[in-house]
């Protein structure tokens, strides 16, 4: 069987017969080239808009500095806000190696936030809301965007703390855009 399939690949090859799915030949969106061995494609995402200037095209140093920044911020801020509160006795804040987790007891859940820094990006776990990821924008001085809805990382726990805390304003923290 092996045989054959070699045998066909060769003769496939030497006609030089195109054999991709007509899927790829006729969606103008995705380019495919054709040799006799390989094929390379040239495809575009939907979820990747050209007008935004993510943080694919940020320098290593500024992404880590900007990302400490935010994360220390919300530290700072979900510190502040658990101490003022007290319906929440049990509630608790951990940073640490780029892992910010916000318990904020049991009929309310567990926020995690932490730094991808493979991928640019601050990966957020919300007991309401579920996982997503933000990306990094630079303009009007950095703030994180979640690409797939255009909801900013701030505006989001604003609204979800809001529902569990009165009188929350995430505007005062680093790298916030409501």
């Amino acid at each position: 069987m092996f045989r054959n399939v070699l045998r066909t690949s060769r003769w496939l090859a030497q006609k030089r017969i195109n054999i991709s799915p007509t899927i790829f030949r006729r969606n103008p969106m995705i380019k495919v080239f054709h040799s006799s061995y390989n094929i390379a494609s040239n495809r575009k995402f939907s979820s990747n808009p050209s007008n935004i200037e993510t943080s694919d095209y940020v320098e290593q140093s500024v992404f880590e500095e900007i990302c400490t920044e935010t994360l220390e911020s919300l530290c700072e801020y979900f510190e502040e806000i658990i101490d003022q509160n007290t319906n929440l006795k049990v509630a608790d804040v951990t940073f640490s190696d780029g892992v910010l987790t916000v318990y904020l007891g049991p009929t309310h859940g567990t926020y995690v936030l932490n730094r991808q820094a493979p991928n640019k990006q601050i990966w957020l776990s919300s007991p309401i809301s579920g996982p997503k990821r933000y990306d990094l924008v630079l303009k009007n001085g950095g703030y994180w965007i979640y690409k797939h809805d255009g909801v900013p990382l701030h505006r989001l726990l604003q609204e979800e703390i809001s529902k569990i805390i009165e009188n929350v304003d995430f505007k005062s923290c680093n790298h916030s855009l409501l």
